[in-house]
């Protein structure tokens, strides 16, 4: 029991630890927040950034269609679009970041300005309308999956606080009894029962 505490403990701090930086930059009249990779600890940044796991990753925000939950109809214009409330996996994944000067065509489809690109960033240089690609391999579809993954962390840290709470009680509890039954075997061993 004493390890398990131990062991959650670890995870827990671990997990504040890594979780501690990151946040979505507020864009002026956007619905939504912007991410950016550089924000979040370098070990978070370093999981994601591994090929591997990005791929797996990517192939899951594909499969789950993230990018699709869009309608004509509901953002028929560029305003309704910018007040729309994205999720961080949408606002990095789905569209060009705001820096890049794209115009909005549709939520998913922009097209470069006549004055070209405002930033040589390489999430503008990666932003593609091909459906397939979208910006599933920028940085900051990457700074997104974490500050949704940095959300559902927190919440499962809070939650084994909860737990090591419980289970100190427990054990305090377990060895004060232990204590009290070894006592009580060697009163009645030495002095009989009264």
């Amino acid at each position: 029991m004493f390890l398990l505490i131990l062991a959650m403990l670890f995870s827990t701090v671990f997990v504040f630890i890594v979780t501690n930086k990151g946040v979505g930059d507020v864009i002026s009249g956007r619905g939504y927040k912007e991410y950016r990779l550089g924000d979040y600890s370098s070990w978070l940044q370093k999981e994601v950034g591994n090929y591997k796991t990005w791929s797996k990753i990517e192939s899951c925000l594909r499969t789950a269609k993230v990018c699709h939950g869009f309608t004509a109809k509901e953002l028929a214009s560029a305003n309704e679009f910018y007040k729309k409330n994205l999720s961080p996996t949408q606002s990095g994944c789905c569209k060009p970041p705001t820096y890049c000067g794209y115009d909005y065509v549709n939520a998913t489809y922009w097209d470069t300005p006549k004055t070209g690109i405002k930033s040589t960033d390489v999430d503008c240089k990666a932003w593609s309308n091909d459906q397939e690609k979208l910006c599933y391999g920028c940085n900051s579809c990457k700074a997104g999956v974490l500050a949704t993954m940095k959300t559902k962390w927190k919440e499962i840290a809070i939650f084994n606080v909860v737990l090591i709470v419980f289970f100190v009680f427990v054990y305090t509890v377990g060895c004060c009894a232990m204590k009290n039954n070894r006592s009580d075997k060697y009163k009645r061993q030495f002095y009989g029962y009264r």
